[in-house]
């Protein structure tokens, strides 16, 4: 066995001494693209509830993969709650093709009072540990010490899909009683692509809704539909700038639309580089856009039709920090041909731990609206008001939400007990 064997050979059998192995193997004279093509390829299944930007960001020195049927290692992470109310992450490390055989699996555990971004930080290392036996194999070792030493575009390996993404998904709902019933239909078709240099996002969403009331001898019928396309296309220009457009098309029963066609060139200025997007954002979005509007009933304004000039500006906040996150957004529109014709909007939302154990959680938002143009000409009857098939005016909406979580005891009982389910009880009481 020689000396370079012994190296691949070792970190596989005592995986906590891989980075101290592989910190010692000479420089690659590779180009660092070619040895990406030949890093792990890796599928992360976290049923959807992971961070994967996040992942794909902290973790470049392996491809990731949407196909776990095309993954050199298949990472499946699953959860329970501990004694101490904080979670036990079990990764369990599956290898497929060359790596076939090679399972392991570890474990990472986080507190209840631990915010997001610990979290995912933590999460990020466990997973970094996990790869490297997998890593060591490959000629990208070569460039590992304790992190990936470069950095890499993620288009960087080639993809035969040349990094479209498809989706089609559709969903029924119905219920009802002897004296009601209820259906409603939802489909959604969307195609994204997006590079370093582009994004490019579009979506088509159907719904209908449909319910029926029976008093007496009485029938009530109600029914709305929508129809909605969404459109996006972006070039990056730098760390801090870029333009593109929007393109939208929408049609509703209940907002008295016939159909709307809406393109507007947009222009965002982010005060923080990009590449920090996965921690913070401040992002500063201008548009201008063009409606041509059709209604299906004639409004307020005695329209059926016109074509409508509007200005849109949006302030967006985000960050990730240990102390918590916090969010926001303030949107300000008009229409050109009256200013009085806008809108005002702020949402937000923060988790805040103020002393250990101890967290302030605030979600909420609120919208001044004087631009309801399409509000159909005629008094709305009581049943479309209380079955909401037609909007009617308002000059303003809201929500919000508001609460304290405290945690107290002890932040070192890692046991996992599942008997009798996670919950407090399974007791069921009727009346």
């Amino acid at each position: 066995m020689n000396f370079r064997r012994i190296l691949r050979w070792l970190p596989r059998r005592i995986p906590s001494l891989s980075v101290l192995f592989l910190s010692m193997l000479p420089s690659a004279a590779q180009d660092i693209e070619t040895l990406k093509k030949s890093a792990p390829k890796v599928y992360i299944d976290c049923r959807g509830w992971c961070d994967l930007e996040y992942i794909r960001t902290e973790i470049t020195f392996v491809n990731h993969v949407r196909d776990r049927k095309e993954a050199d290692v298949h990472i499946l992470i699953t959860t329970q709650g501990t004694g101490s109310g904080g979670t036990e992450f079990t990764l369990a490390c599956i290898g497929q093709g060359t790596f076939a055989g090679e399972d392991h699996s570890s474990t990472y555990f986080s507190k209840e009072t631990d915010t997001e971004d610990e979290i995912r930080a933590g999460l990020v290392k466990a997973l970094k540990m996990g790869l490297m036996p997998y890593v060591s194999r490959t000629p990208i070792r070569d460039r590992i010490a304790i992190s990936f030493n470069e950095k890499v575009q993620p288009t960087s390996v080639e993809d035969r899909w040349n990094f479209w993404v498809f989706s089609i998904s559709g969903n029924g709902f119905a219920n009802g009683e002897e004296s009601y019933k209820s259906a409603s239909i939802y489909v959604n078709l969307s195609a994204n692509r997006v590079t370093p240099g582009w994004k490019f996002r579009s979506s088509l969403s159907l719904s209908h809704h449909g319910s029926r009331y029976s008093y007496g001898d009485q029938t009530i019928r109600s029914s709305s539909d929508s129809r909605t396309f969404r459109g996006l296309l972006v070039k990056s220009l730098g760390e801090h700038w870029s333009a593109g457009g929007f393109l939208s098309a929408y049609a509703s029963t209940y907002e008295n639309i016939g159909l709307t066609l809406s393109p507007a060139p947009a222009i965002e200025y982010d005060l923080f580089p990009y590449s920090e997007s996965t921690r913070r954002q401040l992002r500063f979005l201008y548009r201008i856009g063009y409606n041509n509007v059709r209604y299906r009933e004639e409004t307020i304004y005695d329209k059926l039709k016109e074509n409508l000039w509007s200005q849109e500006l949006s302030v967006a906040l985000e960050m990730k920090e240990k102390w918590g996150s916090i969010s926001g957004s303030f949107d300000a529109s008009h229409y050109l041909h009256d200013f009085g014709k806008n809108r005002l909007q702020v949402d937000s939302s923060i988790s805040w731990r103020l002393i250990k154990g101890l967290s302030l959680n605030i979600f909420g938002g609120v919208s001044r609206v004087h631009d309801q143009l399409s509000l159909a000409k005629g008094q709305a009857s009581l049943e479309e008001v209380l079955l909401r098939r037609k909007m009617i005016a308002t000059s303003y909406n809201y929500f919000c939400s508001i609460g304290l979580s405290y945690t107290f005891g002890s932040i070192y009982s890692n046991v996992v007990n599942p008997r009798f389910g996670t919950g407090g009880g399974g007791m069921v009481i009727r009346y």
